[in-house]
């Protein structure tokens, strides 16, 4: 099943989409086949899959976007990074993203490798500059990031968002949120982006609260803030994981039914790999999104 995530967000429906990461080790892989299985289950709109910012999951994230795509007929998006890569590699992997009839893809820069010079020889630089050679070498849609908190490496947010409407006008169909916490950041985000004319779908990236000290470190690394109701959730069940993780799709719940409310179309879930919080959360809003 070939369908452009572009056109599925142009339906004006609400959309629910999951997002998985594939196993490092070739060890894992029919773990995250059979996550992947149950994922597909719940007939999400699409189900996205990460690429290691190094590229080391490159060979899997094509073969588990693959799998989705072709063996479970469910739309797949496939995450590329370029911030390890030549250009000779991302052409390498466009090639095969398009063998496996993979149409969609997530471009992005990556996380800034601390072990090697970057940007390294015969390699990109920005995430502009990827879109372009994607949007250059085939039809595919092409989605990327943005930040609503502003990207930890920028300082100021006026230039953030020029950064994105860069981006947006290389080629960019839509955009997915880092994941938030307070949806009145989300909220104040679009009406900036909004003024410089950056008019694409945005999807708004949920992370259900399941393990408070990852969630610590995640934010950290983003640069997002934890508001004081959810920072208390974190610290009161830190220690009762059944207790946080049912606290944390409650959160999670809320956030999404406040955001439809308000007119938000597009709910992009960060599973971690977990179908069980990807179902409760589904279950819980199912007549508001009508699955």
């Amino acid at each position: 099943m070939k369908v452009k995530i572009s056109e599925i967000l142009n339906s004006g429906r609400i959309t629910i989409s999951f997002e998985i990461f594939p196993p490092k080790a070739d060890a894992d892989y029919e773990n995250v086949r059979s996550a992947a299985e149950k994922i597909a289950e719940l007939r999400p709109d699409f189900i996205s899959v990460t690429y290691g910012a190094s590229g080391g999951t490159s060979k899997n994230t094509v073969g588990i976007a693959s799998y989705i795509q072709n063996e479970l007929h469910s739309t797949a998006i496939a995450h590329l990074t370029c911030v390890s890569s030549t250009k000779g590699e991302v052409a390498r992997m466009l090639d095969q993203l398009a063998e496996n009839k993979i149409e969609n893809i997530l471009a992005l820069r990556g996380d800034i490798p601390k072990d090697h010079p970057f940007p390294i020889e015969g390699g990109y630089r920005y995430a502009y500059e990827l879109i372009e050679e994607i949007k250059s070498r085939g039809d595919f849609c092409i989605g990327a990031a943005c930040y609503p908190e502003g990207h930890i490496e920028c300082p100021h947010k006026e230039d953030d968002i020029n950064f994105l409407k860069q981006k947006v006008d290389s080629g960019v169909d839509f955009l997915t949120t880092q994941m938030f916490f307070d949806n009145n950041v989300l909220y104040s985000f679009l009406y900036r982006i909004l003024r410089k004319n950056i008019t694409v779908p945005v999807l708004a990236g949920i992370m259900p609260l399941t393990n408070s000290r990852q969630i610590k470190r995640s934010c950290e690394l983003s640069g997002t803030t934890l508001p004081p109701r959810f920072a208390a959730i974190a610290d009161k069940f830190s220690d009762n994981p059944k207790a946080l993780k049912q606290a944390g799709i409650a959160y999670a719940t809320e956030q999404i039914i406040d955001l439809i409310a308000n007119g938000i179309r597009g709910i992009h879930i960060y599973t971690m790999n977990k179908p069980d919080v990807a179902a409760s959360i589904l279950h819980n809003i199912s007549d508001i999104v009508g699955k």
